[in-house]
């Protein structure tokens, strides 16, 4: 799940890129989220030798959801958007992922992202299974009451099929804190106050402290596991960031406070580039307070095609899925990439920053700490007891390094990528669960 709060009305979403209202710019590639997961189930399917009548069971969903949401919006006209809530795998636990608000929305990518939870969740290890939603509306232009009006339809059609132990939803792409507090009040209209029943909820509502930072925490912490071995010293470090939303914006955030040093960061409407560096706490704060990311003090303005192509030892891309492509990934100029989105490379993408030598930490792995710290919300809800900050960050900690060991021991075993390996011990552990309830032999 990546991705799976918002930081401030301008920095909102879960890896989504944002900014000022507008159109957005997008230069992703033709090669769709549900092509690019297919791709690394079917090398991880041959790297385990899952018989062919398997494989159908273990890539397609269990259970697909399409709902219509008819919205009255502030022009008078009624539009009806597309809802889907996609349940792919549930071998390992409750199905798991968050909801996104996009116009681009449609099945298939829902259902990548889907498949993609399943493989995440079993790589981090935490007890989920696979799961994602969304509804194609254009969230950046819709008011407060139009996204309360589009959040609580779309539970009210789909709350059959979700649950504190069936299913739990979370934040995504231009979804937040806020739009949980919606699901989990329409929720409880229905079945009575059920806090558990999705995560990434605000601090009021017993959310998790910790969760709004988490994903991009992860992202941290699988460069701190990685650092030591590319001989990299965080004081030396300078880093990129595609996309400064929820996931970029915490990410870069903690990136500085290991004395790292960010350099370039775009979002949907811009980008901007200083070698003497862009604090990003202060860039957080210039976006909280209406200012546009490329009128940012002290940078200088850039193309954001060319985000990719500054050099630095580190690239964080934390935007849509697809942004690496065959048509650009040869530009990239950075030592590690660390996905903090989506899908963000294109499986021809991937080929050539291996021959590159660029060393990838992936999005199956890197970007999980979203999912983690909403696994440790779920705990803390069922139980009706909060956790501190310090223990769900340590916490967090523990198992984001522990996936890094696994997969990174497995990679050179295999003398595979971490893509790769991270894939198969996905495949894996969902397929040993399935055998071990009785649905295969």
């Amino acid at each position: 799940m990546a991705a799976d709060t918002s930081t401030a009305e301008a920095v909102k979403g879960d890896g989504a890129q944002q900014g000022a209202k507008g159109k957005p710019r997008d230069g992703r590639a033709e090669v769709s989220n549900l092509d690019i997961v297919r791709h690394y189930f079917d090398l991880a399917a041959e790297r385990t030798q899952l018989r062919d009548d398997l494989r159908e069971v273990f890539w397609s969903p269990y259970r697909e959801v399409s709902v219509q949401i008819p919205v009255k919006q502030a022009d008078g006209d009624v539009h009806v958007y597309s809802g889907y809530r996609i349940q792919h795998n549930g071998a390992r636990g409750p199905y798991k992922g968050g909801v996104r608000f996009h116009q681009e929305v449609d099945i298939d990518e829902v259902r990548a992202l889907a498949s993609l939870m399943t493989w995440k969740t079993a790589v981090a290890g935490v007890p989920f299974g696979g799961a994602k939603g969304g509804v194609n509306c254009p969230a950046q232009d819709l008011d407060e009451s139009e996204l309360q009006t589009i959040a609580r339809s779309f539970m009210d059609k789909i709350d059959k099929v979700l649950g504190p132990t069936r299913d739990i939803p979370a934040p995504d792409v231009n979804t937040n804190a806020q739009t949980m507090a919606w699901f989990m009040d329409e929720y409880g209209k229905l079945h009575g106050h059920t806090p558990a029943i999705c995560t990434g909820k605000p601090i009021e509502l017993e959310g998790s402290l910790g969760r709004e930072a988490a994903t991009g925490r992860g992202c941290v912490y699988m460069f701190r596991e990685a650092a030591p071995q590319l001989g990299l010293s965080p004081a030396e470090t300078t880093f990129a960031v595609q996309g400064f939303g929820n996931v970029g914006s915490w990410a870069a955030r903690i990136m500085q406070q290991l004395g790292c040093r960010m350099i370039a960061v775009s979002d949907a409407y811009g980008a901007i580039h200083s070698e003497a560096g862009i604090d990003p706490d202060e860039l957080v704060r210039h976006l909280r307070e209406g200012g546009n990311l490329a009128e940012f003090p002290g940078a200088e303005q850039i193309d954001p095609d060319d985000l990719i192509a500054v050099e630095c030892d580190v690239l964080i891309p934390a935007a849509l899925g697809g942004m690496i492509h065959e048509g650009n990934a040869d530009r990239v100029n950075c030592r590690v990439m660390i996905e903090g989105a989506n899908s963000p490379t294109t499986p021809a993408a991937d080929a050539i920053l291996h021959e590159k030598g660029t060393y990838v930490i992936p999005d199956v792995m890197a970007n999980a700490g979203g999912v983690v710290v909403s696994y440790f919300e779920w705990v803390q809800n069922l139980q009706h007891f909060r956790w501190e900050e310090r223990e769900v960050n340590d916490k967090l900690g523990t198992i984001m390094r522990r996936a890094y060991r696994e997969v990174s021991t497995r990679a050179k075993e295999e003398g595979i990528p971490l893509r790769e390996a991270a894939f198969t011990i996905g495949l894996d552990r969902v397929v040993t669960a399935s055998k071990m309830r009785g649905y295969i032999s």
